[in-house]
């Protein structure tokens, strides 16, 4: 039975979700991706900006060789996260009109993924940075390593579990992890 409003390759099987060809579904998946960027984007755009300018500061000469090899690690790690979390932006700018979106949001999704992780680096490294200065404590790597934890909690495993338990509820051929070949 077709669907007022629809032709037939578009009318989706019963119960499979939404109704979308590869174009569309690459343009709704690439509008997703653009709203998850702006998150990422602000949030390293601030650290980054932050961690630029410490190294300005008079307090900078006082680190010892070890801080200041963890600053640089941070800083390389933020400028990588910048670079991949800014690339899809650049993609989408170099193969806009070549007919190619689907593949398009293939690796700008990928390239995200790979920017997450590196952000997710350099709040680590910042943050062990941060309270091996603040505190000169032994406890700090601890408290480092539990907010690492919480991080993948709600970065990987949280979405993972969710994938995993309410798959079933989304089409395969609808996860947003790039348009279906």
């Amino acid at each position: 039975m077709a669907v007022a409003g629809l032709s037939g390759d578009h009318a989706p099987a019963p119960g499979r979700g939404r109704s979308e060809t590869i174009e569309e579904k690459a343009d709704r998946q690439w509008g997703e991706l653009i709203q998850e960027l702006r998150v990422a984007l602000t949030g390293v755009q601030i650290l980054f900006g932050f961690l630029l300018t410490v190294v300005f500061t008079p307090r900078f000469t006082e680190l010892s060789d070890a801080n200041r090899t963890i600053y640089i690690v941070t800083v390389l790690l933020g400028s990588a996260a910048t670079g991949a979390l800014i690339g899809p932006v650049a993609i989408h700018r170099q193969v806009s009109g070549r007919r190619i979106k689907p593949q398009a949001v293939i690796w700008a999704s990928r390239l995200t993924f790979v920017g997450l992780v590196l952000l997710l680096c350099t709040l680590t490294s910042a943050l062990f940075l941060i309270l091996r200065v603040a505190m000169n404590d032994p406890f700090a790597p601890v408290l480092v390593a539990a907010v690492l934890a919480w991080y993948l909690l709600c970065w990987f495993v949280l979405p993972v579990w969710a994938r995993r338990h309410h798959g079933d509820e989304v089409p395969a051929d609808d996860h947003d992890d790039g348009p279906s070949r």
